[in-house]
């Protein structure tokens, strides 16, 4: 049996054993060491007194991958990522940021709709978690829309959409998975965020409109704010803001010459400005341990999905599957832009089954190097390429573009992660409401993946800027 072969079998029992409810981390280990032990085993001719020396070569191959591609200083953003989020719910910034846009733009159809949407994509800034800001804007926005008559599926499907935004909005943990796992510039991508996630809300808050003018009763309008009590609310909100101008100047310094810091530098002072808040407004022992906690848990939890498919990931390389899937993709009679399309499609079919990260990492070390040899190449020039972008432009397009699609599939069934989280909060409502009221925004996300894939400076404005 070629290795080729084994790649194909093995990867389809993976796929098999995650759709079965096997944990990605688990399943990935598990494929990938079987298969490194077959790639091994096969060249011996599967005689059964090598099977032990196959079995000790794949074990030294495959235990080598948590250390040798865990330790890397990039990672250390995720954890500190998610501190800050939790710490600034902890010290009432999430209420500051709902209060503030709230009295800005709660006078519009479905205004508090639209503005659990605007503080969410300010929530989203400053934390790089999505289940974590469906959590908590379940807790603070849902009970207000209920209030004045929001029907409890819609509310429900607002937050579990609008915490979709903080996986795109910088800073962004799965942005800084694309980067370690496809090699390209963390600061770059986390750059290329920004815009893509404001406009994501956008769509979003358009949608909301859309919505409440044709069902007036789905979203009425909450009037009666003075510009005085408007203009009171920007304070308590700024500190998010001074956050997001903190890591930003870490990753690009606007005013020319090389940046202040590392993005990493920029998420460690970043949480420490937060912590520092959080203290000043009063966070007790209690909810600092809390923070810490659910920071560890999500660490770990995200830590241990990389583990496992880097494993996998060592096996694809001895199997050369990534190559040939290059291959046979470039060989296809049709436009590169419609392969790509396909692509996407088939990443939101995976969503169905799969969640974001596990689906991310399964796939990208395929996917990714097929996207690069339909454009022509990590280091083909604009002038020469398919999309109309050079290699290093490409690869931030086409993270953009995964990772809205991972925001998709948050929040599609059976598996829509930020559904079950927003059910888990609130006991009024069931994971069928919720799943019945986000069902309109998947229109907002394709409308908006379609715009980003039409129209690729809407991601790369901003990264060209930094050189």
């Amino acid at each position: 049996m070629e290795p080729i072969e084994i790649g194909v079998y093995v990867s389809i029992g993976l796929l098999v054993m995650v759709v079965l409810g096997m944990r990605v981390a688990f399943a990935a280990a598990l494929a990938g060491m079987v298969g490194l032990i077959l790639i091994f085993w096969a060249k011996k001719g599967f005689d059964l007194s090598q099977l032990g020396w196959a079995i000790s070569v794949a074990a030294k191959t495959g235990g080598q991958v948590p250390h040798s591609k865990v330790a890397f200083q990039a990672l250390s953003l995720i954890p500190t990522f998610i501190l800050i989020g939790y710490l600034a719910y902890h010290a009432g910034l999430t209420k500051a940021l709902f209060e503030a846009a709230k009295r800005w733009v709660a006078w519009l159809p479905g205004g508090l709709a639209v503005s659990t949407i605007f503080a969410t994509a300010g929530f989203a800034a400053v934390s790089g978690a999505s289940v974590a800001t469906s959590a908590v804007f379940a807790r603070i926005a849902i009970p207000e829309m209920l209030a004045i008559g929001y029907d409890k599926r819609f509310a429900a499907g607002v937050v579990a959409a609008a915490g979709t935004l903080a996986s795109l909005i910088p800073p962004s943990a799965i942005l800084v998975i694309y980067a370690i796992i496809v090699e390209q510039d963390v600061g770059k991508l986390l750059l290329a965020g920004f815009i893509p996630g404001a406009f994501s809300a956008l769509v979003y808050a358009s949608l909301i409109i859309g919505i409440a003018v044709v069902f007036k009763k789905v979203g009425p309008p909450v009037r009666g704010f003075t510009w005085k009590e408007r203009f009171v609310s920007l304070p308590p909100a700024m500190p998010i803001f001074a956050v997001v101008a903190i890591i930003i100047l870490f990753v690009y310094n606007p005013f020319g010459g090389d940046a202040w810091g590392t993005p990493t530098e920029g998420g460690a002072i970043g949480a420490f400005i937060v912590f520092c808040m959080a203290i000043y407004r009063g966070m007790r022992w209690q909810q600092l341990r809390e923070s810490l906690l659910e920071t560890a848990k999500l660490s770990v939890m995200i830590f241990t999905i990389i583990w496992g498919v880097l494993i996998y990931v060592r096996f694809l390389g001895f199997a050369d599957l990534p190559g040939a899937f290059s291959d046979w993709i470039t060989s296809l009679d049709q436009s590169p832009m419609l392969t790509l399309v396909l692509i996407l499609l088939a990443f939101a079919v995976l969503g169905m089954f799969m969640d974001a990260i596990g689906m991310l990492l399964l796939t990208l070390p395929v996917v990714y190097p097929a996207v690069m040899a339909l454009n022509g190449g990590e280091s083909v020039a604009a002038v020469d390429s398919a999309f109309g972008m050079s290699g290093p432009m490409c690869a931030i397009w086409f993270g953009i573009l995964v990772v809205k699609m991972a925001e998709f599939c948050l929040i599609t069934p059976p598996i829509g992660l930020n559904c079950f989280v927003v059910a888990g909060v609130r006991d009024d409502l069931s994971v069928q409401d919720v799943f019945k009221g986000v069902t309109p925004f998947f229109i907002a996300d394709a409308v908006t993946i379609a715009l980003l894939v039409a129209f690729p400076s809407i991601v790369l404005w901003l990264p060209s800027l930094a050189g």
